[in-house]
Order: structure tokens, then sequence, then C-alpha cells
């Protein structure tokens, strides 16, 4: 047994039997303590939420690096990656329809985990040398903690744990994970041979890709933020739109069994659901994890990552901000992962593909053909995933740079991104059972120590909201006199 085998089998034992279970026993009572204790606020907010993004408070005076808009897009694009084809299908597979339940559960309650983390990321944040913003989880654990308890060593240590997982993450859940589904899913989908031969010379295929697609990351990750931004901003609407367009035509041509797909969903939520066919069967407890895990996976909500970017944009407000950032898990799970669920399930796809990396591609494809256009299923499926899990991979390196920042400082941010290009080239050529432990894992890692730093920072969130809304109320009836 190789050294990378037997480093599967400890990931995999710590991932089954206490990571999971740690997280999940952390993350939904937090979620729903802040649901009740802001009351409802991503619900009750969300027209204003979508204002702010539309640009409407927008100041240039303020100080940040990008608008809100872009603050939210380079943000989705790390979030909206392979969890929502690979990871829908993989809990589908694992934990049956009913875990798409449970990725809602984790979905609804992530827009709230996300107000609350991005609102103390922007108070927190800090002003680097060259003007740019620095700001995560890792500066409102040491400055928020040591503000509120007078506990220094604390704040200093638990900040240092996080940033130090932030950089494992980045290189797991946004480096290898997107880059490994990325070269799987191209190479099944075109039928690309293990060797190729160029120039008299034989290569391995992957080894080709894998050099492609490192080049590409690293053109893009040396410019910052702003590039990051820059191109992000114009890479989510297009894989949006192109994904979107395609799982909408899959659905309306199942329309009449909608219901009794959202029926299946809720039920086999509460049941678990027999094997049958290529899927692999759960009990009700897998399918709570499964849906948990990937709904983890694929919004990010009280993990801490998103809180980097969000604590980039230009307000004065942290609470607006942290209206802002409750839209991504809506956008990325409640809508973006139920489409992909309804393909799945209303196709009958969970019921005949082989196994779960196909399984979107052969929803598609039995949708599609009911209109004749069956051959564009997998080049939807291959390229939305191209685009989704490219534009994940360079969000995530603002995040590891942000981290090695805080940690060793700006000098060591170059290194790093080299490092970064190196963990994409391994994330196309490792196995793929390898890769995903080693992200599940890791997720655990950056998720507890943030989510024990919400709830001992609760109080500044809620002092937070008041004062913002405050604001807004006495804006109103200022512009109601003139």
């Amino acid at each position: 047994m190789t050294f990378l085998e037997k480093a599967d089998q400890v990931i995999e034992w710590y991932n089954n039997y206490i990571g999971v279970y740690a997280v999940l026993l952390m993350l939904l009572p937090t979620g729903l303590y802040f649901i009740f204790r802001l009351k409802f606020l991503n619900v009750t907010k969300l027209i204003h939420s979508i204002q702010i993004v539309a640009g409407k408070y927008d100041n240039k005076e303020d100080k940040g690096d990008v608008n809100h808009f872009r603050a939210l897009t380079t943000a989705l694009s790390a979030t909206v990656g392979t969890g929502n084809i690979v990871g829908v299908s993989l809990a589908i597979y694992l934990g049956g329809p009913g875990s798409i339940f449970w990725m809602w559960v984790t979905g609804f309650l992530g827009m709230i985990l996300k107000y609350t983390e991005c609102t103390l990321s922007h108070k927190y944040r800090s002003f680097n040398s060259d003007g740019s913003v620095s700001g995560g989880p890792m500066y409102y654990m040491r400055k928020g903690i040591t503000e509120i308890y007078n506990a220094p060593v604390f704040a200093k240590v638990i900040a240092i744990v996080f940033a130090i997982a932030t950089v494992l993450c980045s290189l797991g859940t946004g480096n290898m994970a997107q880059s490994n589904s990325m070269t799987q899913v191209f190479h099944a989908s075109y039928n690309i041979p293990k060797m190729i031969t160029l120039f008299g010379l034989t290569f391995t295929s992957k080894y080709i890709t894998a050099t492609i697609i490192t080049g590409f990351v690293l053109m893009v990750i040396v410019g910052g933020i702003k590039r990051i931004a820059e191109v992000t901003s114009k890479l989510v609407p297009i894989m949006a739109i192109l994904y979107f367009i395609s799982a909408f035509v899959v659905i309306a041509v199942e329309y009449d069994a909608i219901p009794a797909a959202f029926s299946l969903i809720v039920t086999s939520a509460f049941t678990g659901t027999a094997a049958t066919g290529g899927f692999v069967g759960s009990t009700f407890m897998l399918t709570i994890l499964w849906g948990v895990r990937r709904g983890l996976f694929s919004n990010e909500a009280g993990q801490g990552s998103a809180p980097i970017a969000h604590a980039a944009a230009k307000t004065k407000y942290p609470a607006r901000e942290g209206l802002v950032a409750s839209l991504e898990p809506l956008v990325d799970t409640l809508i973006i992962c139920s489409l992909t669920a309804l393909v799945i399930i209303l196709s009958g796809a969970w019921h005949i593909a082989p196994d779960n990396n196909t399984m979107t591609v052969v929803g598609m494809q039995i949708g599609l053909d009911k209109i004749g256009i069956g051959y564009m299923a997998t080049h939807v499926v291959a390229i939305g995933l191209l685009l989704f899990a490219f534009s994940t991979i360079i969000s995530w390196s603002y995040y590891g740079t942000r981290a090695v920042n805080y940690l060793l400082g700006e000098t060591y941010i170059k290194p790093y991104n080299y490092l970064y290009g190196l963990f994409v080239f391994f994330g196309c050529i490792w196995s793929s059972d390898l890769v995903w432990s080693f992200v599940d894992m890791v997720i655990t890692f950056m998720t507890i120590p943030n989510l024990i730093a919400l709830l001992l920072l609760s109080g500044v969130v809620v002092r937070e909201t008041k004062l913002y809304f405050t604001a807004m109320e006495k804006i109103k009836i200022t512009s109601a006199k003139k």
C-alpha cells in the first residue's frame, strides 16, 4: 500500500466518524440560533438585499477594493462550482433524493450564516500598505474576541488555526476538487485517450490537460482581487445562463412530474430510500449527512470563505455587505443545485446512471432527447462544469492569499500563488477518491472554529444590524422631508 493510499484511509476514517458529525451538530443549531435571533432577516430583507446588489446604495467614496456586485460575483464564483453538478449527483447517489431536502435546509440556514460572518468580516477588516483590504474570520476572531472577551491568547490561536485551515482548504476545496472534476468530466465526455502522441513524443493526456489548466490559472491569479473580480463578473453570468437554459428545458419537458419530484424529495428526506438500480441506497441518517455534507461544500455557508471576499466591498456599513452575502446560498443551493437535482430526478437518471459522475449528463440527455437535441447534453455539462470550476479556482486563490498574508505577510503571497498552481496540477492527475477525501476533511477544519467565533460574536452582529437599519430609517425620513 502506497503512502497516498494509507493517507486516504486515515482521512476517510476522520471524515466518516468525526468530521461530518462535528459539523452537523454545530452547523444546523448555529443556523437556527441566528435565524431566530435576527428574526428571519434573510427573508424579511430579501428585496433590500437585491437593491444593494443592483447598485442603489453604491458610493465611490467608500473605502474598499470592489463594489457590492463584484464582491458578490467573486464570492459566488468561488461557491458555484463542481458542487452544483458533481456534488448534487453524489448526494443523490449516496443519500437518495431526500438528501436534496437537507441541502435546502443547509442553504436556507446558510443565508443567515453568510449574513453573520460577512457582517463581522467587514467590521473587523484591515487595510494593507498598498491600500488594499484584508479581511475574513481570522481578523474578526483576533480583533473581535479580544475586544469583547479580553482573551488575546485564545483569539490569536483560533485565528491562526483558521488561517492555516484556509490555506489547506484553498488547495483542496477551491483547487484540487475543481481541477480534478474538470479533468475527469472533460476526458470522459470527449473520450480523450490516456496517451497522446505529439511531435513524435507520447504523453499522458492528463498531464497535458493539467499543464494547460495550470497555465490559465496562473495567468489570472497574479493580477489579484481586481482582476479576479473582473474575470468572475463576466464568467458567472455566462455559465449561469448556459446551465439555467439547458436545465429549464429538461424540467419543462417533464413539467407534469414536478409535483411528484418535490414530494419524493420531501418524503424520502425523513424515511431514506431503498437501493434500486445504480443507486447505492440510504438510511435516514445517511440522507441527512450527505445532504448537509454536499450542501456545505456547495454554498460554503459557515465555512468562513466568503467573508474574505466580502471584506473588500466598498461600504461603510458592515451589515449592508452581510445582506449582499446572504443572497449567495439562495442562488447557489436553493436555485442552481435544485435545477441539477430536478434534472436528475425528473429524467429518472438517478435510477439508471451507472455512477454519480454521469447522472447529470444522463439526465440532460434524456430530457434534451425529447426535443431532438440530446447530443447537446455532453457539451452543456462539460462546458458548464469547466466554467463553474475555473471560476472557483481563481476565486479561491484570493482566499488563500489573504490567509497567507495574515500568517506570513505580503511577501509570501507570490510564492503561494505558484504553490497554488502546483496543486491545480496535482488535482488533475491524482485519484478522485483521495482528492475528495482531502476536501471533506479540510472543510471541517475551517468550519468548526468559524462557527465557534460566530456564536461568541453574535452580540456584535445584532448591534451592527440595529445600527444599519436605524441609519436606513433616518435616510428615508430625510428623503421624505425633501
